[in-house]
């Protein structure tokens, strides 16, 4: 699919589902100005296509200026918004300037701009982060990374119009359950750690392909 094709569907589908989604994003604006008072939102370095940085937008979940550490950091009302994945909803913002897709790889933090392989990098990041993808539908941070590494990998190469309309379907169950959004140890995100660095394509078979 051509860049231009798959931003125009975006907005197609962000046109259609704008009724639940805006009421989404204005509900939990509200919330945390009631309840966390500002900023509401923050901005996050991350990885985007072709390697360059760009800021994500994302509605704040912790506490401003503390020392603490960042699991303590977290409010009731962000722990709230964290396992409803409400927090992400601002980066509809991302997609709209072009710097985001709704489907493809989950943006990674800058701090792992050199941590990946180069061959791996340089193949995922061959197209637009996305709001949710296939490693989100099949695991998402109950994984580890070598299997959303494999998942991504497989995704950029076969990448197509029913695919992602397979994903979004897929997520709306998977958000509504609230599944697979943290990891074994209680992390959103668990710490880049690949065991291989060979290319993570060859076992996605035996990964999970539903």
């Amino acid at each position: 699919m051509k860049h231009a094709s798959i931003y125009a569907r975006d907005l197609l589908f962000l046109f259609i589902g704008f009724p639940v989604w805006g009421l989404l994003l204005f509900y939990s604006i509200i919330r945390t100005l009631y309840r966390d008072k500002k900023p509401v939102f923050y901005t996050q370095t991350r990885i985007g296509k072709d390697g360059k940085p760009f800021e994500i937008y994302k509605i704040r979940t912790m506490l401003v200026d503390s020392n603490l550490a960042d699991d303590l950091r977290i409010t009731s009302n962000g722990h709230f918004l964290r396992d409803w994945s409400l927090d992400e909803l601002p980066q509809i913002w991302n997609v709209l300037k072009g710097e985001m897709s709704l489907i493809g790889p989950r943006p990674l933090i800058w701090a792992y701009k050199n941590e990946l392989p180069e061959h791996i990098s340089e193949h995922r990041h061959s197209i637009k982060p996305g709001l949710t993808g296939w490693a989100q539908v099949n695991g998402r941070n109950e994984i580890g990374w070598e299997e959303k590494l494999a998942l991504d990998a497989w995704y950029v190469d076969n990448r197509s119009f029913w695919l992602d309309i397979n994903i979004l379907f897929k997520t709306l169950p998977i958000w509504a359950l609230r599944k697979g959004i943290y990891t074994s140890d209680g992390k959103m995100m668990p710490d880049l750690q690949l065991k291989s660095t060979k290319t993570p394509t060859q076992n996605v078979d035996a990964i999970i392909l539903k």
